[in-house]
């Protein structure tokens, strides 16, 4: 059986059977597990519930994701920016953009975030809507197994944000979610962040929170500096939701902060065709 999404407020279940390096990639598609990398794991999931993961606490960790090279099902959407990709969430009512060279992900995958030997991997923060850059950026194998595991460059996603209060508490705990999860366990003292309020290119308003490591030791091959941002804002149905993008920092070909922020400003609210 296939790993399911979960309920409101649940966890996503991670892969069953077998091992795995906590800095590794998962993708399971119908039962297959496939080995990738990099602080993130993600799931192929069924099913189409609204809420994707806990409240995050800032001292857990995180998992990045991989899928299919077809996007999601065609509806009426089409990108903002000439060029660019267009993702969407019709269970959430989100829409966002992607430079063309970015891969989306199906529109089953979960990437979501565990911390360090916890031998269920229960994650703390999930997205989905999940596109990629660069999957097979950097390649190790840490766990000696004799399979390599490819991490990415950088990923972005959206998610519903059952349980917290506000945008601006989306923006300020997220965003340290990933970098802590993704790059700097277990130190929480090398995260750094920063907040603000934000308007889309829609006039969709929220807050942007923004989060990155500095020193992290690279004690392992692909080890890097991380950073993160998060946009929090409410969708039509006035439920709290948010965007966010999670990457390697101080790296060549590093994702440039300008083009996060234009990604960011595509994000916009959405119906999908089967609600008109």
């Amino acid at each position: 059986m296939p790993p399911q999404q979960p309920t409101a407020g649940a966890p996503v279940p991670p892969p069953t059977g077998g091992g795995r390096n906590r800095t590794s990639i998962v993708a399971v598609i119908a039962a297959t597990a496939v080995v990738l990398a990099a602080g993130v794991t993600g799931l192929l999931v069924l099913g189409n519930h609204k809420h994707d993961g806990p409240h995050p606490k800032p001292t857990n960790t995180a998992s990045p994701t991989q899928s299919s090279d077809n996007p999601r099902s065609p509806d009426t959407q089409a990108a903002t920016i000439k060029g660019w990709k267009v993702l969407t969430n019709p269970e959430q009512g989100i829409a966002f953009d992607v430079p063309p060279q970015w891969e989306i992900q199906s529109a089953g995958w979960v990437s979501y975030v565990a911390k360090d030997g916890d031998p269920n991997d229960n994650p703390l923060i999930a997205i989905r809507n999940v596109a990629m850059l660069q999957k097979k950026w950097c390649s190790s194998d840490n766990d000696r197994d004799g399979t390599l595991e490819d991490t990415p460059l950088a990923q972005v996603g959206t998610r519903g944000n059952n349980g917290y209060r506000s945008a601006q508490d989306i923006a300020d705990s997220d965003p340290k979610t990933w970098v802590y999860g993704g790059y700097t366990q277990p130190d929480k003292t090398n995260v750094k962040t920063s907040v603000e309020a934000f308007t889309t290119n829609s006039g969709l308003k929220g807050t942007l929170g923004t989060a990155w490591s500095v020193g992290v030791k690279k004690s392992k091959k692909c080890a890097s500096d991380g950073k993160a941002w998060t946009f929090g804002f409410k969708n039509a149905s006035g439920d709290l939701v948010s965007w966010s993008f999670f990457g390697a920092k101080n790296v060549p070909n590093e994702v440039p902060d300008a083009t996060i922020r234009k990604i960011a400003a595509t994000v916009r609210l959405y119906k999908a065709p089967s609600d008109s």
